[in-house]
């Protein structure tokens, strides 16, 4: 038994949370501590759950992981010397992470109660314990707040990945999907908002003519248009291939202006490969109301389309949400 108190009290000293405490105050210390062991796989503390010990981890490895939505993100790995649960010695808490064993692991526990005799008979050495807890724990913390940070960075990019057209970079159709109701909700409840459906006229023609990679071109160049000509307000998404669509918020006005100078700076757009080539686009634009229907919307806007396709293209056309026939609005006649 004397062997085994002297290979603990040499772990120990390695600790530094007790570090600065003497060979007497040590075993003082010792006397209050509890040894257990873990198997790999074992959690020893849940996240959420309330805790009242100290772990001193004496030979093994410990995962810290937290949650996050369905998943757990690892936020360090302790070994020998390190200790976790230090809160919990000054209150009750829930715990702010859980603590599983990646192997087999050993770990001496110190336990609230016992702490708490400790500050009462031996306060210089509940003292140097709690200094060099708050050094450790600030030092973790620092890192952990800077690994988090990092996490945050990777999670917002992952949405951000997820949501945008890598091509054109804007928003693409799943965005659209997820989104169009609290978009066209909120907008209408304030300033208003129009729906519009986007198709680059005769876009297969252009492909088989001129190529994908100069079409390519032509849709950088569309989109580019598109950005200058909209404001931060408004929503643009490609919907899939030469379709676009716009969110535009505040009054029908503003929506028809806006699109009738899209046409008019896509049909404007020349390209140095080819100087007589002139492109074009048709849109579909619908005034939305609260009460209005996703799918109503979407229809509207996609018979609107078409019949700016069938009155001679390179125009915006507006419909109500009733199919009545609003305006027709007409480009330069390029197309």
């Amino acid at each position: 038994m004397l062997e085994v108190k002297q290979r603990w009290l040499e772990v120990l000293r390695k600790t530094s949370l007790f570090s600065r405490l003497t060979p007497n105050q040590m075993a003082v210390v010792l006397s209050s501590l509890f040894y257990c062991e873990v198997e790999a796989g074992q959690t020893l503390v849940y996240e959420g759950e309330i805790g009242s010990e100290l772990f001193i981890i004496a030979q093994g490895c410990i995962s810290i992981s937290v949650k996050s939505g369905e998943e757990n993100i690892e936020l360090g790995r302790l070994r020998s010397g390190d200790f976790f649960g230090e809160m919990s010695l000054l209150e009750q808490t829930a715990r702010s992470a859980s603590c599983t064993a990646v192997e087999n692991t050993s770990c001496f526990m110190l336990k609230a109660r016992d702490f708490s005799q400790i500050i009462v008979n031996d306060p210089v050495i509940a003292v140097s314990i709690l200094q060099q807890m708050l050094s450790s724990t600030v030092s973790r913390l620092l890192r952990t707040n800077s690994f988090l940070t990092q996490v945050i960075q990777w999670g917002d990019e992952a949405k951000k990945r997820a949501i945008t057209d890598p091509f054109t970079g804007l928003f693409n159709r799943r965005y659209l999907d997820d989104n169009i109701g609290n978009l066209i909700r909120r907008n209408t409840e304030t300033t208003g908002a129009s729906f519009a459906m986007v198709d680059v006229d005769r876009f297969g023609t252009l492909n088989k003519t001129y190529g994908s990679v100069f079409c390519d071109n032509i849709l950088l160049a569309i989109t580019d248009v598109f950005k200058k000509t909209f404001d931060h307000q408004d929503t643009l998404i490609r919907y899939g291939g030469d379709e676009f669509c716009f969110i535009v918020e505040g009054n029908f006005e503003r929506a028809e202006t806006l699109c009738r100078n899209v046409c008019e700076e896509v049909n404007a757009i020349r390209f140095s490969e080819h100087p007589d080539l002139a492109v074009s686009c048709s849109i579909g634009l619908v005034p939305c109301a609260h009460n209005d229907s996703i799918p109503d919307i979407l229809k509207h806007s996609d018979e609107a389309l078409y019949r700016a396709k069938e009155q001679g293209r390179n125009r915006v056309c507006a419909v109500s949400n009733t199919d009545a026939l609003l305006e027709d609005i007409k480009g330069d006649g390029r197309a």
